[in-house]
């Protein structure tokens, strides 16, 4: 955990403090077919998973890449962050939540006393979508494999599901965030215990949201501790 001084300067970083009139909430995305979702992914062998997302043809999205975005942070984390797709800059770097929005996320972070090297980040998506536009249902699908082993190898303690298109892509929901925040939810296949919240480009347009992105933080940690005992 930070210091109180530390704290408080994450807390002012996140600007918890401000408040506007909330912004409108987004439109649910499209979401797999649970049937359908992902492929059987059997490699035991953490390198072997990255080589075999770098070479994935499974979906038309690997046609416009520059790289794939494996994830990156400890192999080990107690916690692990799940967000959208890649955009440009991460398609360019091979790297998730870089620029203003990857800043603000490490800033939610460092508030509970995490950073990039304790808890493991990856995407719903390996592969950009084209213009940003958000991730088909076709596409999550053919990435969920990928993903679901990618949680079997870490074996977190807890999901932080980033953003509208995270969390009902991983709970099967067309629930906007605001419904799904504020309480603990779990993967219908593992007793992982997941926690929604706003996505951090969201919250650079909507900051009055920020104040409960800290609630959903608190809880994320809270549910963690617990599950350790």
């Amino acid at each position: 955990m930070p210091a109180e001084h530390d704290r408080l300067q994450y807390l002012d970083a996140l600007g918890i403090d401000v408040w506007v009139p909330r912004g409108q909430a987004p439109q649910p995305a499209p979401i797999a077919d649970e049937a359908t979702v992902g492929v059987d992914i059997l490699t035991p062998d953490w390198e072997e998973l990255r080589a075999t997302v770098a070479a994935c043809t499974l979906c038309q999205l690997h046609q416009h890449r520059t790289q794939t975005v494996f994830g990156v942070g400890n192999r080990n984390a107690d916690w692990m962050i799940i967000g959208e797709a890649p955009g440009a800059e991460e398609d360019r770097r091979g790297e998730p939540f870089v620029g203003r929005a990857g800043k603000l996320l490490d800033e939610m972070l460092r508030a509970v006393g995490l950073d990039r090297s304790t808890v493991f980040i990856a995407n719903i998506l390996k592969c950009r979508p084209p213009n940003n536009r958000d991730p088909a249902a076709d596409e999550a699908a053919a990435c969920r494999g990928y993903l679901e082993r990618q949680i079997d190898m870490i074996n977190p303690r807890l999901i932080l599901a980033v953003g509208r298109i995270a969390a009902q892509q991983l709970l099967h929901s067309d629930s906007a965030v605001g419904r799904m925040r504020g309480r603990v939810h779990s993967l219908s296949n593992r007793q992982v215990p997941v926690v929604v919240t706003y996505h951090p480009a969201y919250l650079l347009r909507s900051p009055s949201q920020k104040r409960k992105v800290w609630a959903d933080l608190c809880l994320a940690q809270q549910t963690a501790e617990e599950s350790q005992t």
